[in-house]
């Protein structure tokens, strides 16, 4: 039998259903409606077709988008000053600022300037080490879309044994801390890992994010696994005069023989992130007006 395929197209779309209701309730119920800001700096092409995305969905679902469009060559004092500006602005309950930036400028830096509590990115170190000890944070968007969907999945996931692949501060390591959180036996792994296929075969959830091309094999895979795939590889043409092809970090057509659930690449956890991303800012809207935690939202 093959795996059931775990849809994040179809999940994403209700998920933002979720964040319009609860949009509309916070404008009925408090006059309040969370807001978006997106900064984007010069005019890398793929970075401008997220923002537009982002902008879109933003008031799709009712929220408040303030889009900020700055030159490649902006100072780091101007590009500061309109950071703090939206960290005093109370309509503005999210900030991101699209990566890649110019390389004068420090993404590492611009992270901190951002409020915490409206680092919607979850990128911050004071998110991270909210989250890594227990206390009320801002998740990164990618691994908490992932959360989501194996929740969806697996329903209950204590004392399911759990392997991350992949230790990047984006992923990997807020990913093994959600899971943690879910009372599951968490294995960090990466590419260096001693005897990775017999880690990895242990795993009842599998959630690979090491950025190398089906390196998971289909015989790493425990029967009946969900797994997770977070890699986006861009590939040659299998043909010639073919297309690029998309590939995860797990071969899929050998693994979906093997587990009990999948996501596909494309089409798993990538539409989550703008998702979840849109989540966290009404997450962020509740905390900033003393209102509860919105469900089905948060970790």
């Amino acid at each position: 039998m093959s795996a059931e395929i775990i849809d994040g197209k179809a999940f994403a779309a209700g998920l933002r259903e979720t964040v319009a209701s609860h949009v509309a309730r916070l404008k009925a119920d408090h006059g309040i409606t969370p807001g978006l800001a997106v900064v984007l700096v010069g005019e890398d092409p793929a970075s401008q077709v997220y923002v537009r995305s982002k902008e879109k969905l933003t008031v799709d679902v009712g929220m408040k988008s303030f889009a900020h469009r700055l030159p490649a060559d902006v100072s780091e004092a101007d590009l500061y000053a309109l950071i703090d500006r939206l960290n005093d602005d109370p309509e503005v309950h999210g900030i991101l600022c699209q990566f890649p930036v110019p390389r004068h400028l420090s993404e590492r830096d611009i992270v901190a300037r951002i409020d915490p509590d409206k680092d919607v990115d979850g990128l911050s170190v004071t998110n991270a080490g909210r989250l890594a000890t227990g206390q009320e944070a801002m998740v990164s968007c990618t691994p908490l879309g992932c959360l989501m969907m194996l929740r969806e999945a697996r329903g209950d996931l204590t004392g399911l044994d759990a392997v991350v692949i992949g230790r990047s501060n984006l992923v990997g390591k807020p990913m093994a801390q959600l899971l943690l959180a879910e009372n599951c036996t968490v294995t960090m792994t990466h590419s260096r890992t001693r005897d990775l296929a017999e880690v990895v075969r242990r795993a009842d959830i599998l959630v690979a994010a090491v950025g190398v091309p089906e390196m998971v094999k289909g015989d790493w895979i425990k029967p009946g696994a969900t797994v997770i795939d977070v890699g986006m590889n861009r590939m040659p043409p299998a043909e010639p005069g073919g297309k690029d092809r998309l590939v995860g970090d797990v071969d899929f057509a050998a693994a979906r023989q093997v587990a009990g659930a999948i996501t596909p690449v494309p089409g798993g956890v990538g539409p989550m992130t703008i998702a979840c991303l849109l989540a966290n800012t009404v997450t962020a809207c509740c905390r900033a007006n003393g209102l509860p935690e919105p469900e089905g939202l948060t970790a």
